[in-house]
């Protein structure tokens, strides 16, 4: 059993550097993980290719419509310039506030259903002005929107991260999750806040940005110029599109309430659904259409529908037939990785996992520590939080029960440990790192020992909090 415990390291070993050192598009970084273990575990040639397509297959069934919608949706809000109405009127509502913890609302906001990278992008110019008129440390407001958006991106579907881990667990619940994710997620955005108030109240002046020096540094100590799409879902030419509507759309904005529901519908639907299943109440027609709508596909397709009937912004001239095919474009490759993680994770399931850790008694003292150490090694590694989370996932699914974990809530639990390990650090390797440093203007060096730090900071607050709330829930329930 030994041989099959080296095998789950040699796997992780290829996908760490297979994403870093050879530069290799995650996609075959887990297709070759999956065909490489199950041939070191001596799967029948002839069962491998299929146990592969079935777990290729049934993860894009479980989430691949939740990715397409979610990823829609996300467009729309972008091209509309809804995440430009939403930001402006939470700093109205919040004008009471210090800036920072403003910021890190509006990040915690928008980054629901706009990857953390993009989001970054599009209101790094909104961040800026901001700093100029409130005579706020730009740095400060850099790191509140960096560790706002960052938390959501990882603890709160539709983001594919969390749908990927939810599907690989097989977790029935998405409500109970976007619920408890939510919380943890608003709870490491106040931490994040916290920290860039400090920095507001430390730092006098920011040392004077020099983009092509920072490129030259890297360039030298890593052999390479920094990318911005090294494995996280990110693609540059939407962002440079977003850097031009924010620069040229002022006028003609959605109302809030319209710019918010494509995000808080789908939200309250599957809520309500999770409250009808918990309660049991027989309401006849009204709950089967309920249960219907709030189902996590119907739910998220409604909040599609509002977002596309957002108007797009003028400066972008552009079709809703153009916008569903950036939409899709962007989609493909998060859909491609995130079943590739699930075929990674079908094969794992074949190892003798079970049987081998039966034997230690005391495995479930581990518990949540486990999956938040393996995703923050993965993460620290090879800089994608979400394969972190996928291939995490994979390998925590069969020794769910050796750790006590096995329960709905157990699992959502499990899933909140791995998006909170997977913050666990933003670096060098890491594609929003670069995001963050460039578009806020800030050196590498100050970027490490600030973003770097505020993203440990998270992670560990993350896996303190989750311990604490699975340890209340199991004495109220």
């Amino acid at each position: 059993m030994i041989w099959t415990l080296i095998l789950l390291t040699l796997t992780v070993l290829w996908i760490i550097l297979g994403t870093t050192k050879f530069k290799l598009h995650p996609f075959f970084v887990l297709l070759w993980a999956a065909i490489g273990l199950g041939l070191l575990a001596q799967i029948p040639g002839k069962d491998l290719i299929p146990l592969i397509a079935k777990g290729f297959g049934k993860t894009f069934e479980n989430i691949g419509l939740l990715i397409v919608f979610g990823t829609l949706i996300g467009v729309s809000l972008e091209q509309s310039g809804a995440t430009q109405s939403i930001a402006r009127s939470l700093l109205k509502i919040l004008s009471r506030l210090p800036v920072p913890y403003a910021v890190s609302a509006i990040g915690y906001i928008v980054a629901i259903p706009v990857f953390c990278d993009s989001a970054f992008v599009i209101l790094s110019a909104l961040n800026k002005t901001l700093a100029q008129e409130s005579k706020t440390p730009r740095l400060a407001l850099t790191i509140a929107l960096s560790t706002g958006l960052f938390a959501p991106h990882v603890l709160v579907p539709p983001t594919p991260g969390p749908l990927a881990a939810a599907a690989q667990l097989e977790l029935q619940n998405l409500g109970l999750l976007i619920v408890l994710g939510g919380l943890v997620a608003l709870i490491l955005v106040v931490v994040g806040a916290l920290y860039a108030q400090y920095l507001a109240k430390k730092i006098k002046a920011m040392p004077e940005f020099d983009a092509a020096n920072t490129t030259r540094n890297i360039t030298a100590k890593h052999g390479q110029k920094p990318s911005i799409s090294s494995g996280e879902n990110h693609d540059s030419a939407s962002n440079e599109e977003s850097i031009d509507l924010e620069l040229g759309h002022a006028q003609g904005l959605p109302g809030l309430f319209h710019a918010l529901s494509p995000i808080f519908v789908p939200i309250v639907l599957m809520a309500l659904g999770s409250i009808l299943k918990f309660t049991g109440l027989n309401l006849g027609v009204f709950e089967n259409i309920m249960l219907m709508l709030s189902s996590p596909e119907a739910a998220l397709l409604i909040g599609l529908l509002l977002a596309m009937s957002l108007k797009i912004a003028k400066p972008r001239n552009q079709s809703k037939d153009k916008l569903i095919e950036q939409g899709l474009k962007i989609a493909a490759p998060i859909l491609l990785i995130t079943a590739m993680g699930g075929a990674l994770g079908s094969v794992i399931k074949e190892l003798p996992l079970t049987q081998y850790l039966s034997a230690f008694d005391g495995l479930e003292h581990f518990g949540l520590i486990l999956p938040f150490g393996i995703a923050a090694l993965l993460k620290t590694a090879q800089g994608s939080s979400t394969v972190a989370i996928i291939t995490t996932a994979s390998i925590i699914f069969p020794i769910l029960s050796q750790l006590g974990l096995s329960s709905e809530l157990d699992k959502v639990w499990v899933i909140i440990a791995i998006g909170t390990g997977s913050m666990t650090v933003s670096h060098a390797n890491d594609s929003y790192f670069w995001i963050v440093s460039q578009m806020g203007e800030i050196d590498v060096k100050t970027a490490y020992r600030h973003h770097t730090f505020a993203t440990l900071l998270q992670g560990v607050t993350g896996l303190f909090v989750v311990l604490g709330l699975k340890w209340l829930t199991s004495i109220l329930t």
